[in-house]
């Protein structure tokens, strides 16, 4: 290649998109976002993918081995989709409780986020897929996130905030992604912490890949360790480094190592050799929808689609073309058909989009139909690297369903749970949240399951035959309007449910259209012309009353109830945060009232405009019920019941990538809600539904509180396997839990002045929480499974040579009546050190399991790193020589096992 070509390799073609050389037979590198499901290059519901737990709730699993064969598992999806890397793990840290984007992080412990992360890591690239370790570095809140300088010393950097990233580079993996914000000063994307220590201490030998946008400068990220700018094709690098370098701005020597690194990652996805790159991925099939010569509700001709043009980046519409954008948009229910429509193409199928770059392994099936795959227990997962990780749909459900099982924390349980199903007659299943099971968190990490078990679907197909499950919502939670459902409106063309999407020139004219499953269409497919986007739906209110309509998106909008101007005007995006503009954009409302059974026509329009994206969004939401009489009937249902399940949760903006939460309360009906429950019926158990610690004022009143996370799609199975003690609850928390935001040690995630300080230092989460002595409502650590253990003996060795791993031994018992399995947590603390440390910190971890009255021992190995210290004054790692003690137990409040340990110098030993 030439010196030019070699600078235009880093970067992006497209969006999702590396470019192909031919010149030495590279092909092009797909990646997707992660790490719950691998969506693909596009944002559409009719491309479905495998939705697994949010990542809090992989960490709560503390179980390597079973994360290992989910990343498998997402691997051979992503095979499926011809993905090349995968964008995931996410290594931030749950710095403080109101972090948006906890439920995409594992931990708030650095040596428990390694560990989780680097098997990730693990599983993902045995199935030849590369793994991404994101977001280097301290990136762990997202409030002004895209400028936020995080100031944070040394010692905390090095010991706190790089250890999960070194541990990934350790670990294999492929590919580091620098993220938007500033540390210390530098942009991450021109910071030298990209050469030292990620390249040079570390020996990380793959590519460093911006977030998307993330690139501020040509010559400055050029210096830095960046290797890839994306996306594509547009940005600073592209044909500016390429420029720079020809007149030595860029040093020739800095350019050719990143091409060699982006080559070298391509011939381990034997993505090098001459071959093709799999054809841009097409639109789905269009689903058959009779239409009309003019407008969304006119006549029932049938349907004629214009042939799809090539897509396009898939987060930045085309500007407008000189002529469309001179000329005015006139709002239209009734445009003239296209002048010269052409017969719609057909979809190839997936073998036939494959390209021919890496030998295919299978991907895994679709989820399929609700019907309950094996039970968890005896879905092991065992493939060799060349084949995929599951045989078939029903071995993807079925360790889906058992990591629900395993990551699911028992915070509390007093002697309510398992529920027996032989002595139900009556379960009340009771709370919003129950047949709307928030499977997932907001942001770039959203998928398309097919199919979703909702807690109250799983505790439904569990019970059936048994006992008679009554469901009541109870009042409805806070939170904005949800997008359109195809449960609650129809494409006004065909009757079927869902909506009918157009694409408009600037006259009006519709240039195709389709019938979409619903309101929430982010990437809706740009055609030549291409200027308005429309969104029609007949809505059939099942409530009368006054109704809460509304449209989110940038630029000119406008929303019209049969005909009639709701809402319309200018909207200018108010953030360029990708996630805000492109993902979750915020909604204009509007109110009507609207009669029972009485179909009403909804249509959206926004302009595409420059820097607007394309995100439509299409809300409604009926009138609130009465809270006290919803209160009432939720009582009445449990206290008829022989016992009630009551779900609460956060809602689709609580938990989002772009911004962070404000408070971690429920709102003020849920825990009414759970009150009322419990008052009415004490075998009442509470399932929370979040992706990250909420307050739960009421947790000492109910018989028991089990944490759920964002459960993916086989959710309601999982949980309800916990609940009638099909499985054990296998979580451990991976963060603490507060009981009042006040209490917690760090709060803070809004910059001042643009700087955000970690003022704490070594101590967030539990070490923040022990250096306070405080106590929190949960420990990190903290779960309860169905028996009980002793704690009963901790052996170290007398003494350990600095720079050694350490080996030791914890023997428990099982002291309950059913077999059980424990997660046997070992701690180190330096009482007189030197140095500002800890109070206690975890060092290592291992699980046992034991039938009831058995006796085993936990073997845990206390990594050198452990016990090592950064030293400011030395820029070097160093390990305090002298007295040193180990602690094991259940959590990192509940140490009851103590041993002293001596260091001695590696010198004098």
């Amino acid at each position: 290649m030439t010196p030019r070509a070699r600078a235009l390799l880093l970067s992006g073609a497209t969006t999702w998109r590396t470019k192909a050389e031919p010149a030495v037979g590279l092909r092009g590198l797909v990646m997707s976002d992660g790490p719950a499901g691998v969506r693909g290059e596009t944002w559409d519901e009719r491309n479905i993918s495998v939705l697994l737990p949010s990542a809090s709730a992989l960490a709560a699993t503390w179980d390597e081995a079973l994360v290992e064969d989910l990343g498998g598992l997402l691997a051979a999806e992503a095979r499926g989709k011809d993905v090349d890397v995968l964008l995931a793990p996410t290594l931030n840290l749950h710095r403080s409780p109101l972090g948006g984007r906890h439920f995409e992080c594992f931990s708030e412990d650095p040596e428990l986020t390694g560990r989780i992360g680097a098997a990730f890591i693990r599983g993902v690239q045995a199935h030849g897929v590369a793994a991404t370790a994101k977001h280097y570095v301290a990136n762990d809140s997202e409030t002004d996130r895209l400028t936020v300088d995080v100031r944070v010393g040394e010692r905390a950097l090095r010991e706190v905030y790089l250890a999960p990233f070194e541990a990934a580079v350790a670990a294999g993996v492929r590919l580091v992604m620098a993220g938007y914000n500033a540390v210390n000063g530098a942009t991450m994307t021109a910071s030298t912490l990209l050469t030292d220590p990620l390249k040079s201490e570390w020996g990380f030998d793959g590519v460093v890949v911006s977030d998307w946008g993330a690139v501020r400068a040509t010559v400055g990220a050029a210096l830095a360790g960046l290797d890839l700018a994306m996306p594509g094709p547009d940005g600073p690098w592209g044909e500016a480094l390429a420029r720079a370098a020809a007149d030595g701005g860029a040093p020739a020597a800095a350019v050719d190592d990143k091409a060699r690194r982006l080559l070298r990652l391509a011939a381990w996805l034997d993505a090098l050799g001459g071959r093709d790159s799999p054809p841009e991925p097409p639109p789905p099939p269009p689903l058959p929808s009779p239409r009309p010569p003019t407008g969304p509700t006119a006549s029932t001709a049938p349907t004629v689609l214009t042939a799809p043009a090539p897509p396009t980046a898939p987060t930045s519409p085309a500007p407008p073309t000189a002529s469309t954008a001179s000329t005015a948009s006139t709002a239209s229910t009734a445009p003239t058909a296209p002048t010269a429509p052409t017969a719609s193409t057909t979809a190839p199928t997936p073998d036939e989009r494959r390209g021919a770059g890496r030998p295919a392994a299978p991907a895994p099936a679709p989820t399929g139909s609700r019907a309950a795959p094996a039970p968890p227990e005896t879905s092991a997962l065992a493939a060799p690297a060349e084949t995929s990780a599951v045989a078939s749909p029903a071995g993807v459900r079925a360790l889906a369903r058992r990591a629900v099982a395993a990551g699911a924390v028992l915070l509390a349980n007093r002697d309510l749970l398992p529920l027996d199903p032989e002595r139900l007659g009556t379960v009340a299943v009771i709370g919003a949240h129950a047949a709307r099971t928030r499977t997932q968190g907001g942001g770039s990490a959203g998928v398309f399951p097919q199919d979703e078990v909702s807690l109250l679907d799983g505790i439904r197909d569990a019970l059936r035959g048994r006992a008679h499950v009554v469901h009541v919502p109870g009042p409805r939670p806070d939170g904005p309007a949800p997008p359109l459902d195809p449960d609650d409106c129809t494409d006004p063309r065909s009757g079927r449910p869902g909506v009918l999407l157009r694409v408009l020139d600037a006259d009006g004219r519709e240039l195709y259209a389709e019938r979409r499953r619903g309101g929430r269409q982010l990437e809706p497919r740009l055609v030549p012309g291409a200027h308005t986007v429309e969104i029609g739906a007949r809505l059939r209110p099942r409530t009368a009353g006054h109704w809460t309509l509304g449209v989110a998106g940038f630029g000119r909008m406008s929303l019209t109830l049969d005909g009639r101007t709701l809402l319309e005007g200018e909207f200018a995006p108010s953030t360029d945060d990708p996630a805000v503009v492109h993902v979750n954009p915020p909604a204009r409302y509007a109110t009507a009232d609207l009669a029972d059974g009485r179909d009403v026509l909804l249509v959206a329009r926004r302009e595409l405009a420059p820097g607007t994206g394309r995100a439509t969004v299409v809300v409604a939401a009926p009138p609130a019920p009465d809270v006290t009489a919803s209160l009432a009937e939720a009582a009445r249902a449990a206290r008829a019941a022989d016992a009630a399940i009551v779900v609460v949760g956060t809602t689709e903006h609580g938990e989002s990538e772009g911004h962070d939460r404000t408070g971690l309360a429920l709102g003020a009906t849920q825990d009414a809600l759970v009150r009322a429950v419990t008052a009415a019926n004490p075998r009442t158990v509470a399932v929370v539904n979040s992706g990250g610690p909420v307050e739960l004022p009421w947790r000492e009143e109910t018989g028991a509180v089990l944490l759920a996370w964002f459960p993916g799609q086989e959710g309601g199975g999982g949980i309800a396997d916990v609940l009638l003690g099909r499985a054990e609850p296998g979580g451990r928390l991976p963060t603490t839990w507060t009981a009042a935001l006040a209490d917690a040690p760090v709060t803070r995630t809004r910059p001042d002045g643009g700087r955000l300080d970690y003022a704490e230092g070594l101590h967030i989460g539990y070490r923040g929480w022990l250096r306070h002595q405080r106590t929190p409502a949960y420990w990190f650590g903290h779960g309860l499974g169905y028996t009980t253990w002793a704690y009963e003996e901790l052996t170290v060795p007398p003494w350990t040579r600095a720079g050694d791993d350490l080996t030791v031994r914890v023997r428990v018992r099982n002291t309950g009546a059913r077999r059980g399995r424990e997660v046997v947590q070992v701690y180190l603390a330096r009482p007189a050190s030197a140095l500002d440390r800890p109070t206690r910190w975890l060092a290592g971890y291992a699980a046992v399991r034991a039938d009831p009255g058995e006796t085993v021992t936990a073997t845990v190995r206390v990594p050198a790193r452990a016990l090592r210290h950064w030293s400011v004054e030395e820029h070097a790692w160093r390990t305090e020589a002298g007295h040193w003690r180990a602690l094991a137990g259940r959590s990192a409040g509940e140490v009851p096992l103590v041993a002293d340990l001596e260091v001695v110098d590696a010198s004098s030993a």
